[in-house]
């Protein structure tokens, strides 16, 4: 049975997980986060 405590607790570690995602984004060089932004706006 899935229990409203264990969706909890996996929603909690997705959000974890998430978190831990962005701060590795995070540590990449200004420089190409940068170019990358440019990039993306572009498109649009």
């Amino acid at each position: 049975m899935y229990s409203i405590e264990m969706a909890y607790a996996r929603m909690r570690e997705l959000q974890d997980q998430a978190n831990r995602s962005r701060a590795a984004q995070q540590t990449a060089t200004p420089r190409a986060r940068r170019r990358l932004g440019r990039a993306a706006a572009k498109k649009r």
